[in-house]
């Protein structure tokens, strides 16, 4: 296993100690029976999976990143979800699937690569009526956003903001720590250390600038 794979694995066990929050989005909605769960931009699946703990629904993982889907299939096999939880290569700007066919889309970190306004209008038609949106995006021009929510088409049931101090207690934090256990490890690694300098810029970028990071969800029922 490459140092890359084990930082990955790491980082989605530090990335679930976020999943709270996606419980708390999901309680925000009316319980459906057996819905049919759309997870945009899944990457490796924590929100997949902790969805898929909440309901009793069909989920499809879609995103353009095979490694990461992978890894998000050997997980529902792990947990014996193979039969509600399957798997999507495909890019959210090339989504074919017929009207209607969702009764909640959910996009964590995700709509950022289309705008926040496109994501909204495009994939109004994948929902069924009086159906869902649940969005975790970044914090920026979030008065634009809610007035955008309204102008697509939704109403919004709720929203929520995770500060700074959360990302940095409960994900920026462990992971670094994580890191120097790493580098340690293999100082003398220099593929291994390419890898860990890539995720530390990030973390470098957080401490400069916290309050960029700040994220909210928005959670959305379709008129």
């Amino acid at each position: 296993m490459t140092e890359e794979t084990i930082l990955q694995i790491d980082k989605d066990l530090l990335r679930e100690s976020l999943s709270k929050y996606t419980r708390k989005a999901f309680h925000i909605l009316p319980e459906l029976d057996k819905p049919r769960i759309l997870d945009v931009g899944c990457g490796s699946g924590v929100p997949t999976m902790e969805l898929a703990k909440l309901s009793n629904g069909q989920i499809i993982g879609l995103d353009v990143n095979q490694p990461s889907l992978d890894r998000l299939k050997r997980k529902t096999e792990k947990a014996g979800l193979s039969d509600r939880v399957k798997v999507m290569k495909c890019s959210m700007v090339d989504m074919d699937f017929p009207d209607e066919s969702f009764d909640i889309i959910w996009a964590e970190g995700s709509i950022a690569v289309i705008g926040f306004k496109r994501g909204l209008k495009e994939w109004r038609q994948f929902l069924k009526p009086n159906r869902f949106l649940t969005v975790h995006d970044e914090i920026g021009d979030i008065t634009e956003k809610l007035e955008q929510i309204s102008s697509c088409g939704y109403d919004l049931l709720e929203y929520f903001i995770l500060n700074d101090d959360t990302w940095w207690m409960e994900y920026y934090a462990p992971l670094e720590k994580r890191i120097n256990e790493i580098r340690i490890k293999h100082a003398n690694d220099p593929k291994a250390l390419a890898v860990l300098d890539e995720e530390q810029r990030e973390i470098d970028m957080f401490k400069k600038n916290p309050g960029r990071y700040c994220s909210v969800f928005f959670i959305m029922k379709k008129r």
